[in-house]
């Protein structure tokens, strides 16, 4: 990928705590972890999109991958994003990006620990899942370790479904607890309560979806707190995949894919208005297509 971002920054760009040699292995653990994931993402995503083609007599599709550098230069890291457009995805991204720099005066007081030093690491991956299907939920995952003057993981998985939802939040959010109480059986708890907090429109007073889980400044031991973020991962693939598996055969009618598109709209003004991702990234001079990469290929506003 970006053999090991952290080795090729400029030291002046970096946070003070990454200097000490047990943070930077764990920078660099979790960047290998965050591209391996990716590696994982992408192969299950298109083995499931070229069997649907087969299956139905399409040609066969392939993500297109596209490098970056932050602000044109590898002193500042960068990224790759993987986009694949086909007939049972219609468009999923699958990014990740190992970055560093400086906070601007405006946003350093919203991230901890960068008040006074506004250097910073950051490596993550990030994936949003928009299906042709209008049963299929779309599908956002994402996680991330940065580095200030603290060091913390953040992350987080969600559904988004147009048709079926009770029956997708009950089945959804019954495997996350499960999944969730194998590390500690207060996550799913305070984690679900998160996510149905932050995934809300407030000018239309709704959630986007049905929730899932949300961490963020998860820093009380870092090893159990990395079993943790990679178990995320693994978990949200073999969902998905399931639950796509299941419900790719279905088919549908002009009407459905209609309500599917006017769903999406919802999703687009949350990441537009609220997401805090997207602030992040443009804020700290990411690259623009990788960060509105989460942006559904059609949608509807009523």
């Amino acid at each position: 990928m970006i053999v090991i971002q952290a080795n090729f920054m400029k030291k002046k760009h970096l946070p003070l705590l990454l200097s000490k040699e047990i943070w930077k292995k764990r920078s660099q653990i979790s960047e290998k972890w965050f591209e391996s994931l990716r590696n994982s993402f992408c192969a299950e995503f298109l083995k499931l999109e070229n069997d649907f083609n087969t299956e139905k007599g399409y040609k066969s599709v392939f993500f297109k991958k596209k490098r970056w550098n932050k602000e044109g230069s590898s002193d500042f890291g960068g990224g790759i994003s993987s986009i694949l457009r086909g007939n049972l995805f219609e468009k999923v991204g699958v990014n990740i990006s190992t970055v560093s720099g400086k906070f601007p005066d405006d946003f350093k007081s919203k991230i901890k620990g960068a008040n006074k030093d506004p250097r910073f690491y950051a490596t993550g991956i990030s994936i949003v899942a928009h299906m042709k299907s209008p049963f299929i939920p779309a599908a956002h995952f994402n996680s991330r370790f940065i580095i200030t003057k603290n060091a913390w993981f953040g992350g987080g998985c969600d559904l988004t479904p147009t048709y079926d939802i009770n029956n997708v939040r009950k089945n959804f959010h019954k495997n996350l607890k499960n999944f969730c109480d194998t590390y500690n059986s207060n996550y799913y708890d305070v984690y679900s309560e998160m996510c149905k907090n932050y995934f809300f429109l407030k000018h239309r007073n709704q959630e986007r979806g049905v929730g899932g889980i949300f961490f963020d400044y998860l820093q009380s031991n870092w090893e159990q707190d990395f079993k943790f973020v990679r178990g995320s991962g693994l978990f949200f693939l073999n969902y998905l995949k399931d639950i796509i598996k299941k419900r790719s055969t279905k088919s549908w009618t002009k009407h459905q894919r209609k309500k599917l598109l006017l769903k999406r709209s919802k999703y687009v003004e949350f990441n537009l208005l609220y997401d805090k991702g997207t602030t992040f990234g443009l804020k700290t001079g990411g690259n623009v297509d990788a960060i509105l990469m989460s942006m559904p290929p059609k949608v509807l506003w009523n």
